[in-house]
């Protein structure tokens, strides 16, 4: 019996929201891997029911998203979708074996993370002078908050007022999969937050959940917060990439640089898995390659 693409989708997707927590943002990119694959099934091979699956399906579109030139860093995420399906069809009695067990992904190469170094954003923090409206008050609190906590964009815009321990210094972020997590703050962002929600309530005359919030008192929206980022970024010349996670990888890099462990810089990101860390180590490599060259009585 063949089973159509929405009644095998629909329930993963609820399993991966109600069940996994995952974000929003991630049940859809899952949801539209899932899309590609059956659509080109269906396109290559007609309705094919999903027992009936096999791994030459899932190499044929492999080879055609090769094709495309589509990067193998995409193409794993891809992968890792189907696998997380079938895996769940599998759990559900729906087939016997997954299709995923002989395909081998692709090698991706390591992407080594796009910083500011921090000579230039203490520049950008320190002497950039920001207006009293609303885009300029919430232009400071995303430049400071991304850079001084590490926090994804989703996890800022969510942030809690009731998260903010300014008596212990500290701010309780609820990361990927519902996992909190606790970063301290220096008292300056705590004053900062501090008139931020003065001047919040002073205009708005209610106490907003959300910390950070629009012109019109409403949550502040990912498009909102990236692009007020973004424009401030720009500010930096040098700098390719422009978006808040540039501030994410900038607070991870140069905690490494200044003696901060793996370990630690791990919890403070909210990374599952240690190997996600350690390419930070990167400039601390290309610090110490640096230190030789100029020390070294060799390389003199």
């Amino acid at each position: 019996m063949e089973v159509k693409f929405p009644e095998l989708v629909q329930p993963f997707v609820d399993y991966l929201r109600f069940e996994k927590r995952y974000s929003l943002h991630t049940v859809t990119a899952y949801h539209d891997d899932l899309a590609q694959f059956f659509h080109f099934v269906n396109d290559q091979y007609g309705s094919v029911p999903v027992k009936d699956i096999s791994p030459v399906y899932v190499r044929s579109w492999l080879a055609s998203l090769k094709e495309n030139d589509i990067s193998s860093r995409t193409i794993n995420r891809k992968l890792s979708t189907l696998k997380s399906f079938f895996k769940y069809q599998v759990r559900l009695g729906v087939i016997e074996h997954t299709p995923m067990a002989n395909v081998i992904a692709p090698k991706a190469g390591k992407r080594l993370p796009v910083f500011v170094p921090e000579d230039e954003l203490a520049a950008l923090l320190h002497t950039m002078r920001f207006t009293d409206d609303w885009k300029g008050l919430n232009a400071k609190m995303l430049l400071n908050l991304f850079y001084s906590t590490g926090m994804r964009l989703s996890e800022l815009i969510n942030l809690k007022e009731r998260q903010i321990d300014k008596s212990k210094k500290q701010v309780k972020i609820l990361g990927k999969g519902n996992k909190e997590r606790v970063v301290p703050v220096s008292q300056p962002i705590i004053d900062m937050i501090t008139e931020y929600q003065a001047a919040k309530h002073k205009e708005f005359g209610k106490e907003e959940e959300c910390l950070l919030v629009t012109e019109k008192g409403n949550k502040l929206y990912s498009k909102y917060a990236y692009l007020l980022t973004k424009q401030y970024l720009s500010m930096i010349k040098t700098l390719e990439k422009k978006s808040p996670h540039i501030l994410r990888h900038s607070f991870a890099t140069h905690l490494t640089n200044n003696g901060a462990s793996l370990n630690a810089v791990k919890e403070l990101l909210g990374h599952s898995s240690l190997a996600s860390t350690q390419v930070y180590t990167h400039n601390t490599i290309e610090k110490l390659k640096e230190v030789y060259k100029k020390a070294h009585p060799r390389e003199q």
